[in-house]
């Protein structure tokens, strides 16, 4: 079994709707009907908002009271989405996390910016399990205005993970990936698919470009990638398997 674990965003455009990590993740979940425990998180004031379209997806979820809840502003020009941070969500500390099921083994954590998940946070997840973590948590600067990626991230969060999922930018923000200390990187490019890194090798997985908002699709394919892992996948075949979940999650239409 597999957990999600993450801050759940106020995404304002067109109308005040849920989003992060753990929500799109659990529409991957509602496709796969597989058994997982979902961690979220986002302002009390913002509960009653949030957490019903995230239960209503199927998978049991496990609230964390918090302060504030992340929030986003997108706007298009042309077919460029322009995204802007209007709140920064709470941070995880290592006594934030609950217990999960004993039959959990992978963790997949989804931060939406830096700072959200500490070092210290992460180590305690890898004692007991596969940490899987989205690169937004890496440079995704965490700070109120327009979205921006840098490298200032602290390295030694990269010791305590398993898998790293970076997009294409993120990669190039981070740099050279061929020399992260992770075990298994994974570069999502949209509709020109993914780039698997394992063991000093690299192979590329095919997707097909689809005509639909594309939001969310990096938390889905993170969590049907950590899903088909946790199946006994290798690295490549889950990259194949997670890039096939995420199209029929995108052909849903909007969430």
């Amino acid at each position: 079994m597999i957990s999600l674990v993450g801050n759940l965003s106020l995404d304002l455009e067109p109308s005040p709707h849920v989003g992060g990590g753990p929500y799109h993740g659990a529409r991957a979940l509602n496709r796969l009907r597989v058994p997982a425990r979902i961690v979220a998180r986002c302002a009390v004031a913002d509960k009653a908002l949030l957490l019903p379209g995230l239960v209503r997806l199927g998978s049991p979820v496990r609230y964390v009271e918090g302060a504030s809840t992340a929030t986003f502003a997108f706007h298009y020009e042309g077919d460029e989405r322009i995204m802007r941070i209007e709140a920064i969500g709470d941070t995880w500390r290592p006594e934030d996390l609950p217990a999960l099921p004993p039959s959990v083994s992978w963790v997949h954590v989804a931060p939406l910016a830096r700072g959200e998940f500490p070092a210290a946070t992460l180590a305690a997840l890898a004692r007991r399990y596969r940490v899987s973590f989205d690169g937004q948590g890496l440079v995704r600067v965490p700070e109120v205005g327009p979205l921006r990626l840098d490298d200032d991230y602290d390295p030694e969060l990269l010791r305590h993970l398993r898998v790293l999922k970076l997009g294409e930018e993120e990669a190039e923000a981070v740099g050279d990936v061929t020399r992260l200390p992770v075990p298994e990187v994974i570069v999502t490019r949209g509709s020109r698919g993914s780039t698997v890194y394992v063991g000093g090798r690299s192979e590329d997985v095919p997707a097909h470009a689809l005509d639909v908002d594309p939001t969310g699709a990096g938390d889905a394919f993170c969590t049907a990638y950590v899903v088909a892992r946790s199946a006994g996948f290798t690295p490549v075949g889950a990259a194949r398997r997670a890039t096939a979940v995420v199209a029929s999650v995108l052909a849903q239409g909007p969430h």
